[in-house]
């Protein structure tokens, strides 16, 4: 799954980045998705991350990126939170698929607008991205990911300026898009 998912975004954010030339005049719901509780799958999982970076934690994380001067802080300065849930599993189904797809349901409210979506059914494979707009700002933005024994969902919630983004890519867990010269 995890090489996969890297190839797979890695042309999703090409995609993504490509994307942002696109104007959108949809009015916003809100940039930050209900996600489940999966605490009950913590024991059932190989593997299991969940990270959550708001309030206090996001703060923290703005100062040490302002302390070492880079252009981590201006980003992490419009950010309001980050969210990222991620299992895998030793067996197909060992997760509900209904669970995933409540949250992947949400992203057809007014404001969210499909970035990419690539779906297979042979192996099940469905990665979808999704950026929340209004007036032309990006608010959010929302990756789902999910096969037989996997899933990532993964919801930023903030000012997303993809100008300084692309300042940052290759750095926090950021892919690079662009080609050097």
């Amino acid at each position: 799954m995890k090489t996969r998912f890297l190839a797979t975004s890695t042309a999703t954010a090409a995609l993504f980045f490509a994307g942002l030339a696109l104007p959108s005049t949809s009015t916003a719901a809100g940039p930050e998705l209900r996600i489940p509780d999966f605490s009950h799958l913590s024991s059932r999982a190989r593997d299991s991350v969940d990270i959550t970076l708001d309030g206090f934690l996001l703060r923290l994380a703005q100062k040490f990126a302002a302390d070492d001067g880079d252009d981590g802080a201006q980003i992490l300065r419009d950010i309001k939170s980050v969210r990222v849930r991620n299992y895998e599993f030793d067996s197909d189904d060992a997760y509900s698929r209904a669970d995933v797809d409540a949250v992947r349901k949400q992203l057809s409210a007014p404001g969210w607008s499909a970035l990419a979506t690539v779906h297979k059914r042979e192996p099940r494979q469905d990665v979808d991205v999704f950026l929340n707009t209004d007036n032309g700002k990006i608010l959010g933005l929302a990756v789902i990911a999910s096969e037989a024994r996997s899933f990532t969902i993964v919801n930023i919630v903030g000012n997303i300026d993809f100008d300084k983004l692309m300042k940052i890519e290759g750095e926090f867990g950021i892919p690079k898009v662009s080609q050097d010269e």
